[in-house]
């Protein structure tokens, strides 16, 4: 629970700095939270955090940082346990073509990722910008660096396709898809597919309600004793600032 605490706590000062920084208006910060405990006949406590700073250094040059958790105990044991980070740089030759950078780290156990890095560029284009239809394709490709639970290790040049579906019911009410393929250039066996579908529902200018459904899904999960697919389904209260 140290990891979950600590995050906690980062997630409280990335909001407030947020908020001492919002006049500028360089600033944005969303907030994603979802805790379940329950008691009696089953004891279950599960806790979902997410964060998305971003940051406008120029018209032109933006940058971002991502970061969240997932833990869950069920009858006093731990079913799940996961974290992640990642930095992003983007630059805009135009409104609609960009090219970017990114880096992170992810830790799953129960998926059988003792450490994941991995660093690298990229490119996008925006094909629809609204106001109601938003669609942006991404390719990129990454270094990758993973140490697993049963010990071992791989380094690999990973490539990245990635796109995102958004449609606005009104301004504060609207709903996405997301679709990444990740594919090892050394190994055609060795790919992941993530997706989510969300629905975000606004309660106030700064509250939303969020309803997620994420599946990830592993070709080749080490150990291989895993199961491929991964599915979560989040009910979350989101801040926006």
């Amino acid at each position: 629970m140290r990891g979950i605490r600590s995050l906690s706590i980062l997630l409280v000062v990335f909001v407030l700095a947020t908020a001492a920084y919002g006049q500028e208006k360089r600033w944005s910060d969303e907030a994603e939270i979802s805790v379940v405990d329950t008691g009696g006949n089953t004891e279950v406590t599960t806790l979902s955090a997410k964060n998305r700073l971003k940051y406008e250094f120029t018209d032109k040059l933006k940058g971002g940082w991502k970061l969240g958790a997932l833990y869950s105990k069920s009858d006093g044991e731990k079913n799940a346990e996961s974290y992640f980070t990642e930095l992003r740089m983007d630059y805009l030759f135009t409104d609609r073509f960009y090219s970017f950078a990114l880096g992170g780290f992810l830790r799953d156990e129960f998926a059988g990722i003792d450490s994941r890095y991995y660093v690298g560029p990229g490119i996008g284009y925006r094909f629809l910008t609204g106001p109601k239809h938003q669609l942006l394709v991404e390719a990129g490709a990454n270094w990758v660096k993973e140490e697993y639970t049963d010990h071992t290790d791989e380094a690999y040049i990973q490539g990245r396709a990635f796109s995102q579906y958004e449609y606005a019911f009104t301004d504060k009410n609207r709903f996405s898809q997301s679709l990444e393929y990740l594919h090892d250039f050394e190994d055609s066996d060795n790919y992941n597919l993530n997706s989510e579908t969300a629905l975000i529902s606004a309660l106030s200018d700064y509250l939303s309600l969020k309803a997620s459904y994420v599946v990830k899904y592993d070709n080749e999960p080490v150990p291989k004793t895993l199961d491929k697919t991964d599915r979560i389904l989040v009910l979350a209260l989101v801040v926006n600032l």
